[in-house]
């Protein structure tokens, strides 16, 4: 039988896993009678809630060609977004062609150019779909032009710039080949992997060699291993040597294989070069390390990922309500499960501190953060994370700080605002585009510590109605001090509960984010001062009560909604002395320091250094 193996890669809400769907049905891999959740591939439930892919997986469909030839395709459906540019880069290394896919409308964007750019240097073939051809505003002819635009700025040879092109109503898993013809099923997708993806390379009678690029955890089986066969065959019982990239080398027995048929896993006995694996026995083997014959070994290179460009301080939670909510509140627990995150994820790095209680997490966004941050809430861990800090370099002597290639797309009463803020957080424009259709794409350099923050106030300013996404653009010198939130924090002096009292007279010096009855604790944010000082208030205060009436001075008076901040919101409001504390049941806002007096302390020791 033959093997293609082939990832589809976009930018986020494109349309990728709809496809995936699609593509699952019209193979015949689910029975008539089943029931098919959409968006099947995304199996996370915070995948599902937010729309987006964030680990890279694998399914399997298996495809007759018109002239007759058994063919399994392998099909690795990847994430979008640059934050997860680390599971992007592992599954590249398993295919042999992409799909790449294009919104019809809004044409190429920044992450699509990010993960092109990995595929293009690994020198996989691609295959062009423009998705969603039948939107209003579908624009597939010019989208096409900038597609080819992009390849050429990426330095695409020959034989990459020689895509075939598909275009594609993935909902409804229709395409066609060309723009004038009717559509029709999804036939001519297969037809067209099969005749541009080349079959794998490998050799299966040469000396075993298998990359690895995942671990999973599994409750029977142990770690399960995720990886091609680059060369060689693998087999159950089979004696082999583990590289790590630290060249230390571990002889271990192969004790389970399994192979993708449609959604599931399927054990068997041999696996061929080409194939992609699910293999139990490699315990303690890491991402991007190799597996080898023991007999003969040859170890494939361990593979590189981007290096982080931003980090986050992870710290055991130390407020008044500390273990009332969460199942893993200690040093231990946290420690744990970060390393554990650690070593299955290769984007991610874990550096202890000085400090028993707090970790440094290393990664590539905010995003990616807040799906750590959210993953551990939901397993019961309690704790609190710090404002992200951008790593910098020192190149020749002076200080350099990571860059992004930031590309808004707004309509154009918008544009003058937008270019105002992003000036302010030292952005420049490097590129403008008015396609006529009353929006404009503009694309800025600007520092990472720029944008950090910045998303809220831009769907504030665009109304809702702005596209804002970014990629890292390489380090260049450090811009200079930059304001982020010109606001200060109403910060509650005492314990107790919120009362309607309190919040009547504070909802008029900014936006409160309690309500009453709610419990607070000295040194926590209770609003948003609209002045740019902090302000310390009691949040428990009562009216007093007398026997005295005046008429008209016990109408009800209006209290305005508090405001819930998500957490990636959370993130980019709080400033560098203050914490977002995270427990399964709530998110909280406080000073790093929740006695006032070390808090004056604190401030007036960064005003020195300053």
């Amino acid at each position: 039988m033959q093997i293609r193996n082939v990832a589809i890669v976009a930018h986020v809400d494109h349309g990728k896993t709809t496809l995936v769907d699609a593509l699952l049905q019209q193979s015949g891999t689910f029975a008539a009678h089943e029931t098919v959740t959409e968006r099947v591939m995304d199996s996370m439930d915070l995948e599902r809630e937010k729309g987006i892919t964030i680990m890279a997986k694998n399914t399997a469909v298996r495809y007759t060609t018109e002239a007759g030839d058994d063919v399994k395709i392998n099909i690795v459906d990847t994430p979008g977004h640059a934050d997860f540019g680390g599971e992007v880069e592992r599954t590249l290394r398993m295919v042999d062609g992409i799909m790449l896919l294009v919104d019809a409308a809004e044409g190429p964007l920044p992450q699509t150019r990010f993960v092109l750019s990995k595929a293009l240097a690994l020198g996989l073939v691609p295959i062009v779909v423009i998705n969603k051809i039948d939107r209003g505003d579908a624009r597939a002819e010019e989208v096409l032009d900038e597609i080819y635009d992009l390849f050429i700025d990426l330095d695409a040879d020959e034989h990459q710039l020689d895509f075939p092109v598909i275009y594609a109503v993935a909902r409804d898993g229709e395409c066609t080949l060309d723009l004038e013809a009717d559509l029709t099923d999804l036939k001519p997708v297969f037809e067209t992997i099969v005749s541009t993806v080349p079959a794998p390379a490998g050799d299966p009678d040469a000396t075993l060699q298998l990359l690895v690029t995942d671990v999973k955890p599994d409750n029977f089986l142990g770690p399960i291993a995720i990886g091609r066969v680059v060369n060689g065959t693998l087999a159950v019982k089979q004696r082999v040597l583990m590289y790590h990239r630290t060249g230390e080398t571990k002889a271990t027995q192969v004790t389970s294989l399994f192979v993708s048929e449609g959604l599931d896993r399927v054990e068997t006995e041999t696996a061929v070069a080409g194939d992609i694996v699910y293999v139990g026995g490699l315990t303690g083997i890491g991402l991007g390390e190799s597996v080898t014959d023991a007999d003969d070994p040859q170890p494939l290179a361990a593979l590189d990922i981007d290096e982080p460009t931003l980090s986050m301080e992870f710290r055991v939670n130390d407020s008044p309500f500390v273990g009332k909510d969460g199942k893993y509140v200690t040093s231990r627990n946290l420690r744990d499960r970060l390393m554990k995150e650690g070593e299955a994820n290769l984007a991610l790095r874990i550096d202890e501190t000085e400090s028993t209680d707090r970790y440094l997490v290393f990664g590539r966004g905010e995003l990616q953060m807040a799906i750590l941050i959210e993953q551990m809430r939901r397993e019961g861990y309690e704790f609190a994370v710090g404002t992200p800090q951008v790593i910098t370099k020192e190149v020749r002597g002076k200080t350099h700080e990571p860059y992004e290639r930031a590309t808004v797309d707004v309509a154009e009463e918008f544009m003058g605002v937008v270019i105002e803020t992003l000036g302010t957080r030292k952005g420049q424009m490097v590129e403008m585009k008015n396609n006529g259709s009353g929006r404009v794409r503009m694309t800025f350099e600007i520092p990472a510590r720029g944008l950090i923050g910045y998303r809220t106030e831009f769907l504030t300013d665009t109304k809702g109605t702005g596209l804002l996404t970014h990629i890292f653009d390489g380090y260049k010198p450090w811009a200079g001090p930059i304001t982020h939130r010109a606001t200060g924090a109403i910060v509650a002096d005492r314990n107790g509960k919120v009362t309607p009292y309190t919040i009547v007279n504070l909802q008029e010096r900014g936006q409160l984010f309690v309500e009453p009855g709610d419990e607070v604790y000295n040194g926590m944010i209770v609003g948003e001062n609209a002045r740019d000082e902090d302000m310390e208030v009691n949040a428990t205060k009562e009216k007093k009560l007398t026997n005295m009436r005046a008429s008209g001075s016990d109408n009800f008076l209006k209290m305005n909604p508090s405001k819930k901040m998500s957490l990636e919101e959370a993130i980019e409001f709080i400033r560098e002395d203050e914490l977002i504390e995270i427990t399964p049941a709530s998110m909280r806002l406080r000073k790093r320091h929740l006695d006032p007096h070390e808090r004056k302390r604190a401030a007036q020791a960064r005003k020195q250094e300053a």
